[in-house]
């Protein structure tokens, strides 16, 4: 068997490099087995088996035997590639694919036609489901045209109002997947809409506070940055006309937003006016989790299982 070595590779600088150490994955190590609840939509269903025909995964489906034999119909897919395993309700779905991954039957746990809030109960259960004591955030990777570099952002699905404590957790779980991507030294910045520290503005002066900790050792692993309003971040020459001088302004990797209601705004410009190539999953749980939205293209939810692929043998606490 072909022998990988992952303790260091080269950093991944686009979305095909992601899939292709995906591929190289599923190659030497064999696919991983991906636990989808409530598996009966369209969009998820061609996504798994996407990923199922690239040998990337196998997909496990929980859900309405009828209804997802119904779907996969419809779209051409053939159901005897498929192992499905009943379930009365998107509810008890999401607890039995849940149970899965806890017992070790799957790698990854993936939302299908189920609310995040039922999806998220389940894998949060503290009987069966993947807690780690970490907290739980999620990281969307991306392409932009005119970089040459891939793009975190965090947090646009999970935490709703972040305090500080939380803003920390939700760096270091950014920086984590940086470093499972390759990026060894990632430069983060703490978006806002000013690149002053302003006493009125409380994002200004937490992220300022973040910064700080970073420069004195107390998260490691990244260079972090902030206030940066978003055009100083990404864009060198915005830094010097704004006479900005940091490691990280126009150069940042990852970009931290301040609450849900930006992170969402900001996913779905991208999606659906930038038109990239990405995938997310949440952070922090025993294994990854694809959390996407029911009306996220299919590429999207296909390259989410890509970067899961990547992140259940590369996560430093992901079970094995």
């Amino acid at each position: 068997m072909e022998k990988l070595e992952f303790k260091e590779i080269q950093p991944l600088t686009s979305i095909s490099a992601v899939l292709d150490l995906a591929r190289l994955i599923a190659r030497v190590k064999g696919p991983k087995r991906v636990a989808v609840a409530a598996a009966e939509e369209a969009h998820v269903i061609e996504a798994v088996n996407e990923a199922r025909i690239e040998g990337l995964v196998h997909p496990i489906l929980f859900g309405n035997p009828d209804r997802i034999r119904r779907v996969a119909a419809e779209l051409g897919v053939r159901v005897q590639n498929l192992e499905i395993r009943p379930a009365k309700n998107p509810v008890e779905a999401a607890a039995l694919a849940t149970q899965a991954v806890s017992r070790g039957e799957a790698d990854i746990l993936m939302k299908g036609l189920v609310h995040s809030s039922d999806f998220l109960r389940a894998a949060l259960n503290k009987e069966w489901g993947l807690r780690t004591g970490r907290l739980l955030s999620h990281v969307f990777v991306y392409e932009a045209k005119g970089y040459d570099r891939l793009l975190f952002m965090s947090d646009g699905a999970m935490n709703i109002n972040p305090d500080l404590r939380t803003k920390i957790q939700i760096v270091e779980n950014a920086v984590t997947l940086a470093h499972v991507l390759g990026i060894r030294t990632p430069r983060v910045a703490l978006l806002a809409a000013v690149e002053v520290v302003n006493p009125e503005m409380e994002t200004a002066v937490e992220d300022a506070i973040i910064a700080k900790m970073a420069d004195r050792g107390q998260i490691k692993g990244a260079i972090i940055d902030g206030p940066l309003a978003l055009d100083n971040a990404v864009s060198e020459e915005a830094a010097r006309i704004k006479g900005i001088h940091s490691p990280v302004a126009g150069k940042a990797d990852i970009l931290i937003v301040d609450n849900i209601d930006v992170g969402n705004v900001f996913y779905k410009s991208l999606v659906y006016f930038g038109r990239i190539r990405g995938g997310g999953m949440i952070m922090g749980a025993k294994a990854p989790l694809v959390l996407t939205s029911r009306a996220d293209p299919e590429e999207i939810k296909f390259l989410s299982l890509a970067l899961s692929v990547v992140a259940a043998e590369r996560l430093p606490y992901a079970q094995s």
